[in-house]
C-alpha cells in the first residue's frame, strides 16, 4: 500500500510538469492527421520525446501514431470516462513524455450532439486545461480567415485556443497574412500569435484510405514521408514558440487539487493469461483497456489468426478485436486448424470478448472479395456480409437485457460502433441506445463465458465488466489446475 501511495504521489508531482497542446480545426477534411503527424515528427527530430493522443473513439489514428512515427498515443474520451478518470490516464500516458501533441477529432466544438460541445476536442482541452493550437484552412480566402478565427475564439468564455497555425498556405503570402490576423484579433482584444504555415506539398497528403490499414511493407516509406514533412515543418514553423505554448498549460488547477480517482492497482492474486488477436486482420483495440487488464493482473500474449496455427498454450482468456477480417477472409478460413482451436476453446469454456471483426471471426462465414463466402470459425450461427454503406457509427450505451455473468439486467457500459459489415444474427442480450436516446436496437451474444457483438468496448466506461472477465479467467485457470491435480491423483492410486 506504501509503494501505491508513493506511486500516486509520483504521479501528482509529475502532473504539474507536462507540456501539452491540442490540434483543433474547423471541422473534419482540414488536413489534422497530416498536419499532427508531421508536427510529431519534426519534434522526434529534434530530440524531444513526444507521446500522442486523439481525442474521441477513434483506434486507427493512435494505430497510425504507434506503428509508423513509434510513439505510444491513447484515447482522451469524455463519453467513455469521467472527467477525473480520463485525467488520471492522461497524466500516467505522459510519464516519460517531453512533450504530448493531441489530435483534436471533427470540428473544435462539434459533441455528442448538434447542439451539444459534450465530448469534443473542447470539451477534452477544457478538462486538462491544454492549449491549443488551430488548424485553419486558408486556401482561396484571406480577410474571411479573421470572422471565422473570432467566431472560434468568443464562442465559450476561455476557448484555450493559444496559437494559430495555417494550412495550405503559400510562403510568399504567408507573411502578409500573419501580419493582417494577428492585428485584426488584436483590434478585438485577442493577442493571439499566428505561428507558421502548412505549405502545398505532397509530403502532407495521405492516402484516404483507412489510416490502419498500412501494410508493414508500406510502413518504412510513410515513415519517411512524415519525418520528410517534420523537416520540412522546421522551415515554416515556429517550432520553439508551439513548444512554449504547450508549456503554458503545465500548471493547473486540476494538476495540484487531484480529485478521488478508483485505484486500479494490480490485483494480489494469482496472474492470468490472456490471448490478444494481433496482426493485420485485428488491430483495432483501446490501449487503456490494455493498461486496465494489465493492472487486473493479466499477462497479454499476442498471437497471429492469419500465421498461427493454433491458440498461445496455457491461457486463460482470449481477445478478439476489431480490425479488416474481411479483407483477409480467403487467409483466415484456409487456417483450417487456428478456427478450430478458437470454436474448441470458446465450446470448452474459454473467456472470450470478441468485437466487431473478432465477432465476424466468430461466425459460420463471412464474405469476403468479389462476394464470396468463407468459412470462419463456428461459434456464432450466422453469416457475415458487406452491408454496401455504413451500417452504424457513434457512441452507444449498451443496457444488458438479462443477467450474465459480464452485465446483470439493467447495467450498461459504453462503447463505440464503425461498420460496413453486418450479421445475419446480431445478437439480443443488450440494447444499443445513442447517446440522444432516440434510436435503440438489440446487439451482442452472451453465452456462458463469451461475449460477442460489433460494439467496441471501452473497460473505464463500467470497470466491473473488465473485472468480471478477469475473475473468469481468474476461475477458468483454477478449474484446470484442479483437474490437473485431480488427474494425478487419479493416476497415482491406479
Amino acid at each position: 500500500m506504501k509503494q501505491k501511495k508513493r506511486d500516486v504521489q509520483d504521479l501528482k508531482a509529475h502532473s504539474s510538469k507536462i507540456p501539452r497542446i491540442l490540434i483543433a480545426a474547423p471541422g473534419s477534411g482540414s488536413g489534422k492527421t497530416a498536419v499532427t503527424c508531421a508536427l510529431m515528427a519534426a519534434f522526434l527530430r529534434e530530440g524531444i520525446q513526444v507521446a500522442a493522443c486523439k481525442c474521441g473513439p477513434d483506434y486507427i489514428d493512435p494505430m497510425f501514431h504507434r506503428e509508423v512515427l513509434g510513439i505510444p498515443s491513447e484515447n482522451l474520451d469524455l463519453f467513455f470516462c469521467e472527467k477525473a478518470v480520463m485525467r488520471e490516464l492522461f497524466v500516467r500516458h505522459s510519464a516519460n513524455a517531453d512533450l504530448i501533441i493531441t489530435e483534436g477529432v471533427m470540428g473544435y466544438y462539434d459533441g455528442l450532439s448538434l447542439d451539444s460541445d459534450a465530448a469534443s476536442s473542447y470539451a477534452v482541452a477544457d478538462a486538462l486545461h491544454m492549449p491549443v493550437l488551430f488548424l485553419v484552412p486558408c486556401r482561396g480566402t484571406a480577410l474571411s480567415i479573421v470572422p471565422l478565427l473570432l467566431g472560434m475564439l468568443a464562442f465559450r468564455k476561455n476557448s484555450h485556443i493559444k496559437g494559430i497555425l495555417l494550412n495550405r498556405c503559400s510562403g510568399m503570402l504567408y507573411p502578409r497574412l500573419k501580419e493582417m490576423i494577428e492585428r485584426e484579433l488584436f483590434k478585438h482584444g485577442y493577442a493571439i500569435p499566428v505561428v507558421g504555415y502548412i505549405p502545398e506539398d505532397p509530403l502532407f497528403h495521405l492516402e484516404s484510405r483507412h489510416l490502419g490499414l498500412v501494410l508493414p511493407e508500406e510502413i518504412a516509406a510513410i515513415r519517411q514521408q512524415l519525418f520528410d514533412a517534420g523537416a520540412l515543418l522546421k522551415t515554416t514553423v515556429d517550432l520553439e514558440q508551439i513548444r512554449s505554448i504547450a508549456e503554458s498549460g503545465a500548471a493547473s488547477e486540476w494538476d495540484q487539487r487531484r480529485e478521488h480517482v478508483p485505484d486500479w492497482g494490480r490485483e494480489e492474486q494469482i496472474p492470468v493469461r490472456i490471448a490478444v488477436a494481433r496482426d493485420r486482420a485485428f488491430c483495432f483495440y483501446y490501449e487503456d483497456n490494455f493498461r486496465f487488464l494489465r493492472e487486473l493482473g493479466c499477462e497479454l500474449i499476442p498471437f497471429s489468426p492469419l500465421a498461427d496455427d493454433r491458440l498461445p498454450e496455457q491461457i486463460d482468456g482470449l481477445l478478439l478485436g476489431g480490425g479488416y477480417p474481411e479483407l483477409y477472409a480467403e487467409t483466415l478460413s484456409e487456417n483450417e486448424r487456428m478456427r478450430r482451436s478458437v470454436r474448441e476453446a470458446i465450446q470448452n469454456g474459454l473467456p472470450c470478448i470478441a468485437e466487431c471483426g473478432g465477432f465476424l471471426y466468430l461466425h459460420d462465414s463471412l464474405e469476403g472479395k468479389a462476394q464470396k463466402q468463407y468459412e470462419m470459425a463456428g461459434v456464432i450461427q450466422g453469416n457475415g456480409f458487406a452491408a454496401g454503406r455504413l451500417k452504424r457509427f457513434g457512441y452507444i450505451h449498451l443496457k444488458a437485457q438479462r443477467d450474465s455473468v459480464f452485465l446483470k439486467q439493467g447495467e450498461e457500459l459504453r462503447g463505440h460502433e464503425f461498420h460496413y459489415w453486418d450479421s445475419t444474427d446480431n445478437g439480443s442480450d443488450c440494447l444499443a441506445v445513442k447517446p440522444d436516446g432516440k434510436r435503440s436496437w438489440e446487439c451482442v451474444h452472451i453465452e456462458g463465458n463469451l461475449w460477442a457483438g460489433f460494439p467496441h468496448l471501452h473497460f473505464y466506461s463500467n470497470p466491473e465488466v473488465a473485472k468480471r472477465f478477469v475473475e473468469l479467467c481468474r476461475q477458468r485457470k483454477h478449474d484446470v489446475i484442479d483437474g490437473e491435480k485431480n488427474g494425478a491423483k487419479a493416476v497415482g492410486k491406479e
